[in-house]
């Protein structure tokens, strides 16, 4: 039985529709905890460092995260759920990893992001689903 869902997120449309999903097949039934990575992808992790680096670091990573954080509670709020959320700095993929076991699934978009930065990072919802300990749906 899968009680509680991690479902990453970031700005893109297609971190909404996974969202949307996992709130359709587990909004009744499970927990839905909402994470979003801030720092994003680059080669030389250049805004991690940035945010790392600032006076007060978690309120930085809580004002990059808020504006993720508010589109899923409106999302949520249209399903009649709640939402809690994570945030982290960094990779996205090692933030995602980092927390999956205390998930029983994961739930993310196939991609977000430029094709530069696929390119150079890597996919991902590739890296979730090859090394996540749970099951991990991804959503396009």
């Amino acid at each position: 039985m899968i009680d509680r869902v991690l479902v990453a997120m970031d700005d893109s449309d297609l971190a909404e529709r996974a969202l949307r999903y996992a709130l359709d097949a587990h909004g009744d039934d499970a927990a839905l905890t909402v994470i979003h990575v801030v720092g994003g992808p680059s080669p030389m992790m250049g805004a991690a460092v940035g945010l790392a680096l600032s006076d007060d670091s978690d309120e930085e990573m809580r004002k990059a995260a808020a504006p993720v954080f508010e589109r899923a509670r409106e999302i949520a709020a249209e399903h009649d759920v709640t939402v809690e959320t994570v945030v982290e700095v960094g990779r996205p993929a090692r933030g995602i990893l980092d927390h999956a076991e205390e998930f029983d699934a994961v739930v993310l978009g196939t991609h977000s992001g430029s094709l530069a930065d696929r390119l150079l990072v890597g996919n991902v919802a590739k890296t979730v689903f090859d090394r996540s300990p749970v099951p991990v749906t991804v959503v396009r």
